[in-house]
């Protein structure tokens, strides 16, 4: 169980890129509240979640907006920019597709852009299932086709990981 602010108080959780690190945003309507850093005594079951985000995370902090808050974390990755994932010819190909997925919401732009990371899951998510309708309607085994994917993902995933 995760004790924040209180039960039944709403927070926002947000993700996302800053740099080469991760950023994770809480926010709440408790801005009085501060996170603090604690040493909880023997077995208690509290007090271990700042001391666990001050472990792991580069840097965190809070910012205080009237009676809100938010609490954010950034964790270090291995990317060298915020855009330089992994340089392969399948990632380079799925942001090809990502891209024209999300061309007709961007069309109506003066400035073209590249997809948010939350825009591109989406949009992958649909190519997706748009593929596997093709599929299907073709008479092909969507079921058959997602476990081959699945299965060609994870040597290849195998493979980065070793190399």
């Amino acid at each position: 169980m995760i004790k924040h602010v209180g039960v039944g108080v709403s927070a926002c959780l947000a993700v996302s890129m800053n740099g080469s690190h991760l950023r994770i945003e809480v926010s709440d309507p408790d801005g009085h509240r501060l996170p603090t850093l604690v040493r909880p005594a023997g077995l208690e079951e509290w007090g271990r979640g700042m001391a666990l985000v001050d472990g792991v995370a580069a840097r965190w902090g809070v910012i205080v907006r009237g009676v809100s808050k938010t609490t954010w974390c950034e964790l270090t990755t291995d990317l060298q920019s915020a855009d330089g994932h992994v340089a392969s010819e399948q990632v380079a190909k799925a942001e090809a597709l990502l891209g024209l997925c999300g061309l007709g919401e961007r069309l109506g732009r003066s400035q073209p852009r590249r997809l948010s990371v939350k825009e591109a899951a989406e949009a992958a998510t649909g190519l997706i299932a748009d593929l596997l309708l093709w599929l299907r309607a073709h008479g092909f085994d969507a079921d058959e086709a997602l476990d081959r994917a699945q299965l060609l993902f994870e040597v290849e995933s195998e493979a980065e990981e070793v190399a």
